[in-house]
């Protein structure tokens, strides 16, 4: 029963110090680039996205339904 416990705790203490690499051995990354391109073009894709998903709330509703922090991250992604 105490080898038991003490095999227990070895692995929990296993674990404990190798989780960051365990999990990026089992749940790889997924803003894993091949390129400094393939990362650019990934974030302007996102920022593409976002900027159209507020555009199409203001062509719903108009400019006076966005928030005031939709309307800076607007301004910010429309200087980028």
């Amino acid at each position: 029963m105490s080898t038991l416990f003490i095999l227990l705790a070895v692995a929990v203490i296993f674990i404990y110090f190798f989780r960051k690499d365990l999990k990026e051995k089992f749940i790889p990354n997924k803003e894993n680039y091949y390129t400094i391109d393939d990362q650019y073009n990934s974030e302007k894709k996102d920022r593409q996205n976002e900027i159209d998903k507020i555009l199409s709330k203001i062509g719903k509703n108009g400019l006076k339904d966005l928030t005031p922090k939709e309307k800076k991250r607007l301004d910010e992604l429309s200087k980028k």
